[in-house]
């Protein structure tokens, strides 16, 4: 046998599992498997030191495919896309109605409230484990000039396209970036993250972008990095590191299954967190706090808040912020930051225009606020920038990415669902 097929065998046998558990994994008694890999359905490869004949897993993962949309399962996974049931394992993050996400068995809403640190937070959906002490992430500088990307840059750039374009930068300045070992994502996430959080300032003057690198922990950084000239105090500061534990992830949503699609294929931990953040960038995403935001700037005053929702059910318009699939009773991240949010800023405008939507929305059983909500609420609260919520949830989010792109590197297996052909009929 030359070195090429022995290598080719090699490379099977670890694609490969046993009868038993192939048999197990169709479904199938042992005969009914021997049937299959007789009639050439299945390939089989020899064992490694005198084993059994092994199975190759691309095979029985097709033709349980196969099995499923035979059995009427095809239509079952074609509606789970469309909120639908479960799709595929994850040991990342549950969802409660009641609750709110939970993170590796702990609530986000008991983290957040303890003030547990963002960052060990991070690591917690990471490695399974909460640090014993809050974890110290160096701030890294960039690789690149950033004066010289600063004058390419248009001068209103958003906070959610200055990190949008620093992504791909750093990770063609990274020749290490092409490991899928934990040991080494890691470190690049870590890294990865704070300075994300300092391009949120890349549209801002030098002192805020100066500022948000010299912070010492990543809520701080968000926070010099949105905040007015002023800064954030030190209250606020503790309620950024809330609001970012509390979105840290949220499940299989659409950034999420971006990243794991692409974490499927082998690409780097760069290129999973840009196509996360590439379906964030949508307005059925991302945009969501968006037209909170012009929600909010439409409504003069607080008193208002009542005609305009009235208005907008009368024209069969919806009410953003309100409302979410998993929580018909409302999101409880997004009441936690609403109610923090009043408690710092009682008397700000937008602040009071949040809170009467929200009892407006209530008394008319119209439903609960949503995480969107909450975060434009406490951005108001804290005097940050326009685009701050959407900057605040990707730099939080993008631990979730990472989470994800590392389960989905585990689970070895490419995302690829198969479409149902359904020809047109007339022009196209």
């Amino acid at each position: 046998m030359s070195n090429i097929d022995q290598q080719t065998q090699d490379d099977q046998s670890k694609e490969a599992i046993s009868a038993r558990e192939a048999a197990g994994f169709l479904g199938v008694k042992l005969p009914t498997l021997y049937a299959y890999a007789s009639r050439g359905l299945v390939r089989s490869v020899p064992g490694s030191r005198g084993r059994a004949r092994q199975y190759l897993r691309a095979d029985l993962e097709r033709l349980r495919a196969r099995s499923d949309a035979r059995s009427g399962h095809g239509p079952v996974a074609a509606n789970a896309l469309r909120w639908g049931e479960p799709v595929l394992d994850s040991a990342i993050t549950a969802i409660s109605p009641e609750r709110g996400p939970i993170y590796r068995g702990s609530p986000a809403l008991e983290l957040a409230e303890g003030d547990v640190a963002f960052e060990a937070v991070a690591e917690l959906l990471w490695s399974g484990s909460l640090p014993a002490s809050p974890p110290s992430w160096i701030a890294h500088d960039f690789p690149f000039p950033v004066a010289t990307l600063r004058r390419l840059l248009p001068d209103d750039l958003a906070p959610l396209s200055g990190i949008a374009a620093v992504v791909p930068l750093l990770a063609s300045w990274d020749r290490g970036r092409f490991t899928v070992r934990p040991a080494a994502v890691l470190p690049r996430a870590r890294s990865l993250i704070r300075r994300l959080a300092t391009a949120l300032a890349l549209g801002l003057d030098k002192r805020s972008f100066r500022d948000a690198f010299e912070g010492e922990t990543v809520a701080s950084a968000v926070a010099a990095a949105l905040g007015p000239a002023s800064g954030v105090s030190k209250a606020g500061v503790a309620a950024i590191n809330r609001a970012l534990v509390l979105c840290a992830d949220h499940e299989l949503n659409a950034s999420a299954f971006a990243a794991r699609v692409a974490a499927s294929t082998g690409a780097d931990v760069y290129a999973c967190v840009a196509a996360a953040l590439s379906a964030l960038s949508g307005p059925r995403h991302g945009g969501a706090s968006s037209r909170v935001e012009a929600l909010v700037s439409e409504i003069a005053r607080p008193e208002d808040a009542e005609r305009v929702i009235h208005e907008r059910a009368s024209r069969g318009e919806p009410v953003e912020g309100f409302g979410h699939p998993l929580y018909p009773h409302g999101d409880p991240r997004g009441q936690v930051l609403i109610d923090r949010a009043g408690s710092l800023a009682p008397r700000s405008r937008p602040v009071r225009i949040c809170l009467a939507l929200v009892d407006t929305m209530a008394s008319g059983g119209r439903g609960g606020a949503t995480l969107d909500l909450g975060l434009v609420a406490l951005c108001s609260a804290l005097g940050l920038r326009p685009g701050a919520a959407v900057g605040v949830f990707a730099v939080a989010r993008c631990a979730g990415w990472v989470a994800h792109t590392l389960e989905q590197y585990e689970a070895g297996y490419v995302v690829r669902p198969r479409a149902r052909y359904l020809p047109r009929e007339g022009p196209v």
